[in-house]
């Protein structure tokens, strides 16, 4: 899958590379067409380099890696030049592309450039190597966060028990004015019952009543649902509980698999590179010598 995206992103980056001369040596009409012209470019080069992105963080080959690698910076360098003709054209960080989207059938979310996988990878070792130099700078100056202790404050028995009791009134003095305000609102109920009379008893009033009630607590169910719809949906909240399917969690334990088989291939291909040159040395190195002094010899005869 990987080596047909390579080859499509190719053969679209092969037919950029042509259009894009034609383009510019054309007579340029306005300020506007010429924006248009870079800006279709630009979305171009960026859907391009997504395609690359993808393609070096996944592809096990490591020779593949390498030429993809190579124009996969190219294809940054040259996202970053129209970038800048497009600043120095309209004198303004940000650009408006609703139309070329719409003529390019793409979403807005496909204009976005992610930050390529391989950057935070190949410096993984130098994020490490950091920590520790931080880790051993903290030990040397006798920072340690992870052993510090906090002195505790010691305080006289009779103040601890002074305490204790102001907690526990406290904590009566809250269950009583619960418990008084329970009192309050049974006393109210039923002098209520007293003046309504008739009314409270009649079942057209009483029904009236919890439909009010039900009605309201079920809109306001509604309405906390729908703004935490909105929330997530706008991106302010992560969802709760997220349902995560079946092919998303094979898809993503196949991609951690294929890293680290790109990495024993990288090994092993960097492996290669020094035995395949010590076994040529052995096994050639002396046929290569004569023909070079053979060479030397015959220069010589043939100049000197």
């Amino acid at each position: 899958m990987y080596n047909k995206m390579w080859h499509q992103t190719q053969e679209a980056l092969g037919a950029l590379l042509d259009k894009e001369p034609q383009k510019m040596v054309e007579p340029q009409r306005n300020q506007a067409f010429i924006f248009q012209t870079l800006a279709t470019f630009y979305i171009k080069y960026v859907q391009i380099f997504r395609n690359l992105e993808n393609v070096y963080d996944q592809i096990v080959h490591p020779q593949k890696r390498i030429l993809i690698r190579k124009v996969l910076d190219g294809v940054m360098g040259r996202i970053l030049e129209l970038k800048n003709e497009m600043v120095e054209l309209e004198l303004t960080e940000f650009h408006y592309f609703d139309d070329i989207l719409q003529d390019l059938k793409l979403a807005p979310q496909q204009l976005d450039i992610p930050i390529p996988k391989y950057f935070l990878k190949e410096k993984l070792e130098v994020i490490k190597g950091r920590e520790k130099i931080l880790a051993q700078i903290l030990a040397d100056s006798g920072i340690d966060t992870s052993g510090m202790k906090y002195p505790v404050k010691s305080i006289p028995l009779d103040q601890a028990v002074k305490l204790i009791q102001i907690a526990e009134r406290a904590r009566q003095g809250r269950l009583r004015a619960l418990f008084m305000k329970q009192i309050y609102l049974q006393e109210y109920r039923a002098k209520q019952s007293k003046t309504l009379g008739k009314k409270v008893t009649d079942a057209w009033a009483a029904a009236l009543c919890i439909q009010k009630v039900w009605r309201r607590f079920h809109q306001c169910k509604k309405t906390e649902k729908l703004r935490e719809e909105e929330m997530i949906f706008l991106g302010m909240v992560c969802c709760q509980n997220p349902e995560v399917s079946a092919t998303v969690i094979q898809a993503e334990k196949v991609d951690r698999l294929r890293n680290e088989v790109q990495t024993k291939h990288e090994e092993d291909y960097r492996e290669a590179l020094v035995t395949i040159k010590n076994d040529l040395k052995l096994i050639e190195g002396l046929d290569i010598k004569e023909n070079l002094q053979d060479q030397i010899r015959h220069w010589f005869i043939e100049c000197r």
